[in-house]
């Protein structure tokens, strides 16, 4: 009998390590950073003397400026800053190999000869990057959830179950923009470069967002911002922007389809 779902199952089995290793990565960073806020925490504190002492406009633009609350200390060193880089390059880089990278080492012809549609080689594959993001968005919650307490972060915890989704969803996007790019040219590092622009785009618009509020208006074109402007860690669900991010999600796996099915992979 034949199990269902193979393409699928198939890439979850072959990255157990990658995922893995991105998982080590966020604990380092985590415990690398978090467990810092009560000695530099506070609102006398040594850091907010520090950011007070920056000028405004730059802090406004790093997203500093609620640095020395425990929530706006998690998000702009954690889920803003080096957990939103580890999974969005590890959705990128699975984003890329799904499509693209599995064209170029003529395992997605082989697949296909096997009477595999490319709808479904798509939608699995989309599935199995989702599914890998998630769980590190999930790893990324269980994390700061246990450092919470010894961090005296004071965060409430349906909060950070917030802001691990907007951050596994903000990383899927730029997986999905990979995929897409991947089945529209076959190419793996042009589906790398294309996720790596919205990713690096997405946070500089954000960050020149923040410097004017006649730049507001940058914020609606940001999915970093779609993500993090409604501050998920103290406001709880950011569901608009969390709504923008999957619907871009759903428009990019179709559009990956569409894609794949009108190319010829021997040209």
């Amino acid at each position: 009998m034949v199990k269902p779902f193979p393409i699928f199952r198939r890439s979850i089995a072959e990255s157990r390590r990658a995922v893995l290793g991105w998982a080590i990565g966020l604990t380092a960073f985590a415990c690398l950073y978090l467990p810092l806020f009560p000695t530099f925490g506070g609102s006398g504190s040594q850091m907010a003397q520090m950011i007070d002492a920056l000028p405004p406009t730059l802090v406004k633009t790093l997203g500093y400026q609620d640095i020395a609350s425990g929530a706006g200390y998690a998000q702009s060193t954690f889920f803003g800053l080096m957990g939103f880089v580890l999974t969005t390059i590890a959705a990128i880089s699975w984003g890329a190999a799904a499509i693209a990278g599995a064209e170029e080492t003529g395992r997605l012809e082989l697949t296909l000869a096997h009477g595999v549609s490319r709808t479904r080689q798509v939608l699995e594959a989309s599935a199995s990057v989702a599914v890998r993001v998630a769980l590190l968005g999930l790893f990324a919650v269980l994390l700061v959830l246990a450092l919470n307490g010894p961090s005296e972060l004071e965060l409430v915890p349906i909060n950070v179950l917030a802001a691990g989704v907007a951050l596994a969803s903000v990383a899927f996007l730029t997986g999905a923009v990979a995929l897409a790019v991947g089945a529209a040219t076959g190419r793996h590092a042009w589906a790398t470069i294309a996720g790596a622009i919205v990713a690096i785009g997405g946070y500089a618009t954000n960050a020149i967002a923040n410097q004017s509020a006649d730049l507001d208006w940058l914020h609606a074109i940001s999915p970093y911002a779609w993500a993090w402007q409604e501050e998920p860690l103290e406001s709880g669900w950011p569901l608009p922007g969390l709504s923008a991010l999957w619907i871009a999600c759903a428009v990019l796996v179709v559009l990956t389809a569409w894609s794949l099915n009108r190319r010829d992979l021997r040209s």
